[in-house]
């Protein structure tokens, strides 16, 4: 099969969010046609308590999809329609905003005070960015594993991999969504349909991602900062945007794993207009959600 190439590298950042939340965003808010259909992706992995504790406090969402994957600590939330419950490590939250919901999310430590996990945000298309809210919440039990090539193995949450398909349905952009670990001394393809656009994010150990070893000192632009890199080997807060292909090629060094989220989606293609958690097509779509806010009439259930 092609094997995709890497067309674009950068370094997530740190940034705060909510009432004070510190966290290293890999992308968002800018060159939204580099990632279609996704928006926004968020590393909020930390182990001062007074750095996340405070959370994100109520707020609305229109027109997206919010993911969020535990790896330590846990998150409680509630939402507009009565729904609350608590995200644990290995757990998964698919929010559906749809026409609109408003809720929060309240981080809490582990015993050894850390916290951690992502968020994804996933774009809907216009035919669907007013549908009925919904969630689907899965424990770490719900998830198959996709047995790969020389010992590497994919929590497969949401798609397809390896003839394995995670448990997440009914999603709009149709995507992939999985946490792969690769051992270290292997070399593994992973299949991604080609219709696809395709990101990793690594978060633990080094790998190659790309058959190129030493592409040259290069400049790439990607969510509105620059990053220069000199070969392939890709480490901790480090996102990969490939190009088109059939499957991505992983290489481990013999002294170490990697483990890292690989996202694919269909491209939705369509104009997109963003004001902070409400993610609409145009300018007047966006007034017309704030207004409704303001006048109290932006849930429609």
């Amino acid at each position: 099969m092609d094997a995709r190439e890497i067309v674009g590298v950068g370094r997530s950042r740190p940034t705060m969010e909510g009432a004070g939340v510190h966290l290293h965003r890999a992308f968002g808010f800018h060159d939204t046609g580099m990632f279609d259909p996704f928006l926004l992706l968020d590393d909020f992995r930390g182990e001062r308590p007074e750095e996340f504790v405070a959370g994100f406090p109520w707020h609305p969402h229109r027109g997206i999809e919010t993911i969020t994957y535990m790896l330590e600590g846990s998150v409680e939330h509630g939402d507009s329609l009565g729904n609350k419950g608590v995200i644990r490590p290995g757990e998964v939250q698919w929010m559906t905003a749809g026409s609109g919901i408003i809720h929060q999310e309240m981080p809490k430590p582990d015993a050894n005070g850390r916290m951690g996990g992502f968020q994804l945000w996933a774009n809907l298309p216009a035919a669907r960015k007013m549908i009925p809210p919904r969630y689907q919440e899965f424990g770490r039990d719900d998830f198959p594993v996709a047995k790969l090539d020389g010992g590497a193995q994919a929590i497969v949450v949401c798609g397809q991999l390896a003839g394995v398909e995670g448990p997440v349905n009914a999603v709009a952009v149709t995507p992939g969504f999985s946490d792969v670990t690769v051992p270290a001394g292997c070399r593994v393809a992973l299949p991604t349909p080609p219709d696809h656009n395709a990101i990793a994010y690594v978060f633990e150990g080094q790998a190659f991602l790309d058959e190129r070893r030493n592409p040259g000192a290069w400049e790439v632009r990607s969510d509105g900062y620059t990053e220069r890199r000199t070969d392939a080997l890709l480490d901790n807060h480090t996102l990969v945007r490939f190009g088109p292909g059939a499957e991505i090629r992983v290489e481990t060094l013999p002294d170490g794993p990697v483990r890292f989220m690989l996202m694919t989606g269909r491209p939705l293609g369509e104009s997109v207009a963003w004001g902070g958690p409400i993610v609409m097509n145009t300018r007047e779509e966006l007034q017309t959600a704030f207004r409704e806010l303001e006048a109290g009439t932006f849930l429609k259930r």
